[in-house]
């Protein structure tokens, strides 16, 4: 049954409802949430760095040097290098997956479901687009602060002091958005915290195990091997690991294609499912 005011003379009928998976809708508006995540986070930017690199550094020791005294050296790429280098550089691509990982799982779903700080800022002349775009910004903001603090470490270390780890944090800031991109997706599709569960157990772990940071990937065998060149951290650690070697990432374009695809395609479906939860 038609509503009276779709029948008043020259009413016209109601629009379509737009398709969820339109492009982006960006402006320069995410700024300001960017911004705010950045003054409400400062206060607690110290507790939070320590709890961010303490991790990554507790495997580093263990493994880089526990384990390192009895690998000893590890063949990459036909040069042979202490398995403490090896490691550091895997590890630290799996710090930027992690920071920028629990950023946008639960603080993002923090803000967005358990505190309605998306819907407050919405109110605002600040559109659903703008707010996601800020999220995955902040994200790897984040991803990028904590790589930063643990290179300086590995510096003081003196486990590489290669030119080329001013490129090394460039890579790593893009594995950090590429990460928050996809963990939006899971964020818009959580109803708690407890949904995050799946993310790290199914996803991350098995790709952390699978992607050359802990061992060289010629050691898996040759079918897991073919989906494991794929994975998104394995991208990252074949970009990353040859610059703290001081050298150049062979087929560099097809990794950083990977990481790149990665990222349009995660964010798009991310900002897609969300526009559909904030429809329904």
């Amino acid at each position: 049954m038609s509503s009276p005011a779709s029948s008043l003379p020259g009413a016209s009928p109601a629009s379509p409802a737009r398709s969820v998976w339109r492009p982006p809708e960006l402006s320069m508006r995410w700024w300001p949430v960017f911004l705010r995540n950045l003054l409400v986070w400062r206060k607690l930017a110290i507790p939070s760095l320590i709890g961010n690199i303490a991790e990554p550094l507790i495997w580093l020791v263990a493994f880089g040097y526990g384990m390192g005294a009895l690998v000893g050296q590890v063949e990459v790429n036909g040069a042979s290098v202490p398995y403490i280098l090896f490691l550091a550089s895997g590890s630290i691509c799996m710090s930027s997956m992690n920071a920028a990982s629990f950023e946008a799982l639960y603080s993002a779903f923090s803000r967005m479901h358990v505190q309605k700080t998306w819907d407050g800022i919405m109110n605002a002349p600040v559109g659903l687009d703008d707010v996601v775009l800020a999220e995955m910004l902040w994200a790897g903001f984040k991803a990028i602060f904590t790589t930063t603090a643990i290179l300086f470490v590995m510096l003081g270390l003196g486990i590489s002091h290669s030119p080329k780890l001013i490129v090394a944090w460039f890579v790593l800031a893009g594995v950090g958005v590429t990460f928050s991109c996809i963990a939006l997706i899971f964020n818009a599709l959580a109803k708690g915290y407890d949904f995050f569960t799946y993310y790290f157990t199914l996803f991350m772990t098995p790709m952390m195990f699978l992607s050359g940071v802990f061992f060289p990937l010629e050691q898996l065998p040759a079918a897991v091997r073919m989906v494991a060149d794929w994975l998104p951290l394995a991208s990252a650690v074949a970009l990353v690991r040859p610059l703290f070697m001081d050298q150049w990432p062979v087929d560099w374009w097809l990794n950083a294609v990977v990481l790149v695809a990665y990222t349009v395609v995660s964010f798009w479906v991310a900002l897609a499912l969300t526009r559909k939860r904030f429809r329904a």
